[in-house]
């Protein structure tokens, strides 16, 4: 039986489509369908596309400012009929100037990271801001002060927003509820891996692969993957997957230079049954970010019982909670000495074990159990 809806009716804001931003998609949809099965009367909205459908994609910049259009002037209009309701929650702090269209009302906002904010400072976070961009980064933080509550996916993000909104009269809460997986990854039998990853002709399912899942971001390091990797070349005959946007013409180049061109896969846009075997089957998820908000791959791998190797920083050993190898990020050496020391079977055991017992803590339950806590904590009926 469905549970009976509460006396309570939740907005929740997501991003706008075409800037294919699809973790952050991916976030309000779960909490969308985890609130609704907690009993609680929720929709999702978020900016459609007017202005930037009229625009072909090469055109970059043009497109570029007709999605400010959509975003910044119509949908502003289409917000005015929800006004009244229980509680707003903007599910993407990029988001976060829509706060001032509903006076009177709580408004929630997840912090995912304030990367963007601080680079717009002049911080080095591998966010560089051009002139418009740092008026959208104090817009944001604007609409951050406006909140009632932010809630941050980790504690370092969460020292970021203490630091940075500040902790004036009529500041907003800050609080941390980490994400919860947006899909069940879980360990799977092999035969079921076989079947989804044999259909990859380019994937040697003989051969041991490492695994990488992430843009192409310059935060994401992949020219320090490359480079790791490169360094146990001589002693196996392994691949390296990128999992995500498709490889630079930079990066294919310091492949070729470093001799292991012929062992990269690239798959662009992998699905969530392809990552989980992905997860299930790779040697290990090599993940030296430079910087994140919460590093939602590593509590994807070690669910599926797969051992990461990831920076020793926060928020990254937050997330992987002593279940991983951590090295500094200048240390490329000794990530490619562990990912060569995971082909001990006893040493590759424990770390299966620890990633498993860590990524209990992510379920998408217990997170919109603790989002509905805080709504109530902020006056929403029930």
């Amino acid at each position: 039986m469905a549970p009976t809806p509460l006396i309570a009716m939740v907005l929740l804001i997501g991003n706008f489509p075409p800037d294919q931003q699809q973790s952050m998609q991916r976030f309000s949809e779960m909490m969308l369908r985890e609130l609704r099965t907690l009993g609680i009367a929720a929709e999702l909205t978020r900016p459609e596309t007017h202005f930037a459908r009229l625009v072909p994609a090469q055109f970059v910049v043009l497109s570029k400012w007709a999605g400010y259009v959509d975003k910044l002037i119509i949908f502003p209009r289409r917000l005015r009929k929800f006004r009244g309701l229980d509680l707003i929650h903007i599910c993407d702090h990029s988001n976060a100037f829509y706060a001032k269209y509903f006076p009177g009302v709580p408004v929630v906002v997840t912090c995912h990271d304030l990367l963007a904010v601080r680079g717009a400072l002049g911080e080095e976070t591998d966010c560089p801001a051009s002139w418009t961009g740092r008026i959208l980064q104090r817009w944001i933080v604007a609409g951050l002060r406006r909140a009632r509550a932010v809630v941050c996916v980790s504690s370092a993000t969460a020292a970021d927003a203490i630091r940075l909104i500040g902790t004036r009269k009529n500041a907003p809460s800050i609080a941390v509820i980490e994400n919860g997986l947006n899909y069940k990854y879980r360990p799977l039998p092999e035969e079921k891996v076989k079947a989804r990853l044999e259909k990859l002709p380019q994937l040697k399912l003989d051969r041991p692969f490492v695994l990488h899942v992430g843009s192409h971001l310059r935060r994401k390091n992949r020219a320090g993957v490359v480079r790791i990797f490169a360094k146990t070349k001589d002693h196996w005959n392994a691949q390296l997957v990128f999992a995500g946007d498709r490889l630079s013409n930079d990066l294919w180049t310091q492949t070729r230079a470093l001799g292991i061109a012929d062992r990269i896969v690239e798959i662009v846009s992998a699905e969530s049954e392809l990552l989980e075997a992905f997860y299930n089957r790779a040697h290990a998820l090599l993940f030296p970010s430079r910087f994140e908000g919460f590093g939602w791959p590593i509590a994807e791998a070690q669910a599926c019982g797969c051992p990461v190797l990831c920076r020793d920083a926060a928020p990254m050993s937050e997330v992987a909670g002593g279940a991983a190898l951590l090295h500094d990020i200048a240390d490329e050496d000794g990530f490619a000495e562990d990912l060569l020391r995971l082909r001990d079977p006893a040493t590759r055991e424990k770390y299966r074990k620890l990633g498993l017992q860590n990524a209990m803590r992510f379920s998408a339950k217990r997170m919109a159990a603790q989002y509905l806590a805080l709504y109530r904590g902020l006056g929403m009926a029930a």
